[in-house]
């Protein structure tokens, strides 16, 4: 019961950060906003966040700072996706080659720097619950706030007048504009909304996960970010169950490589992302054959530029 209750706990922190980059790239695509960047700003966010938390020793800086981080290279996708109408693929892929780069000159100083981590939250009486009470009631700040953005996410998209509109602009952004919703301008919000969320997720690898830097600690959890939103169908309690399903793969192939299974380790590290693929393949597969085709949203990806 013990190791259960530990591997359940591994799953847990190594699925959050993929929970709460996720959440925010289905908002922005959800807008029609195809945002490949998702793993520069995370590591933007990792950097930035570790180092202003050794600088004012106050991880509740490091935390906003990462959060600015993150909203930052997202205004600079929204510049060139939205105000110049560039191409969203190229711009997202340049976007994390130039986090991946920045980061390593802004965590540069802090290199090897141990910092002590974001405690875990326990609840009185209910952390005590066998099982359940270690899991459910004692976990850091993370874990809850992604539990609640996937509650408000929900509610946000499927119980708002402002979640209809923004899903309307990402379906058909031109009807929408011409009932007089700026498009853009919501679209920008939910970029920005999207670049808070990854560099939370960076904020958690730097500041509970490992509290200390180290370049390219991301290791691909922005594109598995990208992954789950297609996996889940851009809905957000599937992209939760999406997170924990990867989060689990990565802590079996980690287990997999300590237990000394005789397999390449190279394989094993890959076996998540691997899977990930399988998945995405299997489900388009399913969807073409049952006659539904692509749930994403009709203008996902589309520029689209106001008449003036």
């Amino acid at each position: 019961m013990t190791l259960a209750v530990a591997i359940a706990l591994t799953i847990i922190t190594a699925a959050t950060p993929l929970l709460i980059a996720a959440i925010g790239e289905l908002v922005v695509e959800r807008a029609g906003v195809l945002n490949l960047g998702v793993e520069g700003m995370m590591i933007m966010g990792a950097a930035t966040g570790v180092g202003v938390a050794i600088v004012t020793e106050s991880s509740l800086l490091g935390v906003l700072a990462a959060i600015a981080a993150g909203m930052a290279l997202s205004a600079l996708f929204a510049l060139m996706v939205l105000g110049l109408a560039a191409n969203q693929y190229a711009s997202g892929l340049a976007l994390t080659i130039f986090g991946l780069g920045l980061s390593g000159v802004v965590g540069a100083p802090f290199v090897g720097i141990q910092r002590e981590g974001i405690r875990r939250i326990e609840l009185p009486l209910l952390s005590e619950i066998p099982v359940i009470g270690p899991i459910l009631f004692r976990q850091d700040p993370f874990v809850y706030a992604s539990i609640a953005l996937v509650a408000g996410v929900a509610w946000f998209l499927w119980r708002t007048r402002a979640g209809l509109i923004l899903r309307a602009c990402g379906e058909n952004p031109v009807s929408a504009h011409a009932l007089g919703y700026r498009v853009l301008r919501i679209r920008l919000y939910a970029v920005l909304f999207g670049g808070a969320c990854a560099g939370l997720a960076g904020a958690y690898l730097s500041l509970v996960l490992t509290p200390f830097w180290t370049a390219g600690m991301t290791a691909g959890r922005g594109w598995i970010a990208l992954a789950i939103v297609v996996f889940a169908s851009w809905l957000p309690l599937r992209a939760m169950l999406g997170a924990y399903l990867f989060g689990g793969l990565i802590i079996l192939q980690l287990h997999a490589q300590t237990a000394g299974v005789n397999i390449p380790s190279q394989f094993l590290a890959a076996l998540p992302y691997l899977i990930t693929i399988v998945a995405l393949t299997l489900i388009m597969a399913a969807r073409r054959s049952a006659g539904r085709g692509s749930v994403a949203p009709a203008s996902l990806g589309q520029p689209f530029a106001p008449a003036r």
